[in-house]
């Protein structure tokens, strides 16, 4: 009798009914769990300042905490059903409410990193017990689908007969693939749809409705066979009572972020808009000079901002001046100043965000501070990054300019930096006319001595002779670093002093004083800029290393 060849059966995958629906959720899960960090890193360099060091932050302690994640999953092995669909449920819960409670924190009780760590902590804690959960979960729905089949090839269930390859490590490439790929649409929805659609509070709420819908449909539909009467119950409350916490946070997020801002700024705001790049904020009551923020920072404080513009304009007009160039100063108050110069002919403003120039230019309050300088015909105004269009421009404007005045935030500020380094004062020698000037606002003299003398330093290095002057203010429209935590917009504390250095190129430094025509000023004269310059030579730091692209070194 002839013998019969069984043909044997290759081993049996994970259904398919389970495997795709599982990736899927990996990929949602993979962008939320980004969109998360993300919003985290982004929230943060916004409340506290310097994105370099909140990046780190957020990024070290949540890889660190999903190790963690990753290690507590072994006690849920057992129940791996339950315990993923409450972990997406947490997830969804803690990723979601972060942005505002983070903001929260910040707003009334003054600090926000301890929040930050805290979230950054949980998050990568759920995020790590993802993977090591469904992974169980795919070997236990392999088992049950390769029974039948090794019974039928006459061994035991499970087992694996000599030769076969064992489809674990599949299993992983696929969850793997799947999870960076998710990481990969989170990283780019977040910047391009969810913050300029929904804002940083809406998107993490929105984010997180639709974690918890992801895990808890995967669990309670693919997985159920896996779960108790008991505990389909209860991840059907959980989900339930986190889609209705996030959507009741979605509904009072307005009025919210009122309450917020009223907290931050005050009660009298007047203007509140978010542009492309930051939050713009105009507070002060009608008929009082308005005090402008950005991205939570005082700008400028109508009561004295003079005192601070007319220390930046008026020593640096000491010389010619037909054409200005500005870098900064959207607000148009360094405008107003140079215009007060008749001899100028031409006055060129770089600021990159058109939405400052727009509300300086429409603002009844803030149009009547700058003197209304965007009428005037000599003003020209181009928003690109300063150092983009400063490259640019060096080599195509033939005419160059007698003075270059850089109006901008503290270094410390990441983005900041850049246009205070080594490179950028290279770039503004080739603009410069011979007997070309410059003036760069430099943070504070005596909170922030390290920075402002690396300023100094930096032009030294870039070729420059300078001279470093600082001015007094009641109230500084500049906040002494990056980090808002002082808060000088609500308590009137703050640095005690604006510091500038005036420079040009060559070894002879630049004397120090104003134009003979100089127009009548309130705060400067010639004894008060020779105090201004023995007041900052008091404090200053020596041997110094300058400040480059690729090592900033106003961190510190």
């Amino acid at each position: 009798m002839p013998r019969t060849r069984v043909r044997r059966r290759p081993p049996v995958p994970p259904r398919d009914t389970v495997r795709y629906p599982v990736l899927a959720v990996v990929f949602v899960c993979a962008a939320c769990g980004l969109v998360y960090e993300l919003e985290l890193v982004a929230l943060a360099s916004y409340l506290i300042g310097d994105s370099v060091t909140q990046a780190s932050v957020v990024l070290s302690v949540m890889v660190f905490a999903m190790g963690v994640g990753s290690l507590l999953a072994k006690r849920l092995r057992c129940r791996a059903a339950v315990g993923f669909g409450l972990v997406e449920g947490g997830l969804a819960l803690v990723g979601g409410c972060s942005a505002m409670a983070l903001y929260a924190a910040f707003a009334w009780l003054g600090e926000s990193r301890y929040v930050l760590v805290a979230f950054s902590l949980a998050i990568g804690v759920l995020i790590g017990a993802e993977i090591p959960l469904l992974m169980s979960l795919l070997q236990r729905d392999a088992g049950r689908a390769a029974g039948p089949a090794a019974r039928r090839a006459g061994r035991p269930a499970g087992g694996r007969a000599s030769g076969e390859p064992d489809d674990a490590a599949g299993t992983v490439a696929d969850l793997f693939a799947a999870d960076y790929v998710g990481a990969l649409v989170g990283g780019l929805a977040f910047p391009f749809l969810l913050l300029p659609w929904l804002g940083q509070l809406s998107g993490a709420l929105v984010t997180g409705a639709v974690n918890v819908v992801a895990g808890g449909g995967l669990v309670l539909w693919f997985f159920r066979r896996e779960l108790t009467a008991r505990s389909r119950a209860l991840l059907l409350t959980v989900n339930l009572a986190v889609l209705a916490v996030l959507a009741t946070a979605t509904a009072l997020v307005g009025d919210f972020e009122e309450a917020a801002r009223r907290a931050v700024y005050g009660d009298a705001v007047r203007v509140a808009v978010h542009t492309d790049l930051q939050e713009v904020v105009l507070t002060g009551a009608a008929g009082e000079p308005p005090d402008l923020f950005l991205d939570g920072r005082l700008r400028v404080s109508g009561r004295d901002e003079y005192r601070y513009h007319e220390a930046l304009v008026h020593p640096v007009m000491n010389g010619p001046h037909a054409r200005v160039l500005i870098v900064g100063g959207g607000d148009g108050l360094a405008a107003r100043e140079v215009l007060r110069y008749p001899g100028v002919r031409s006055v060129t403003v770089v600021e990159l965000d058109p939405g400052v120039v727009r509300l300086a230019r429409t603002d009844p309050a803030l149009a009547r501070l700058n003197g209304h300088a965007y009428r005037d015909p000599r003003v020209r105004v181009v928003h690109e990054d300063a150092f983009h269009w400063l490259r640019q421009a060096a080599d195509r404007v033939r005419e160059r300019y007698d003075v270059l005045i850089s109006d901008l935030p503290d270094p410390g500020i990441t983005p900041s930096t850049k246009l205070y380094a080594q490179e950028f004062y290279g770039l503004a020698a080739r603009s410069l006319a011979p007997a070309g000037r410059l003036v760069v606002h430099a943070g504070s003299v005596t909170d922030r001595p390290r920075a402002y003398w690396t300023v100094d330093a930096t032009l030294r290095a870039a070729g420059y002779a300078t001279r470093p002057y600082s001015a007094g203010g009641r109230r500084p429209g500049f906040a002494a670093g990056p980090d808002r935590a002082d808060r000088t917009s609500g308590t009137g504390r703050g640095p005690g002093d604006w510091g500038f250095v005036l420079a040009v190129p060559g070894p002879r430094p630049p004397v120090l004083g104003l134009a003979p025509g100089a127009p009548r000023l309130r705060s400067l004269g010639p004894g008060t800029l020779v105090a201004a310059a023995h007041r900052a030579e008091r404090t200053r730091w020596t041997g110094l290393p300058p400040s480059t692209l690729v090592h900033p070194r106003y961190g510190g």
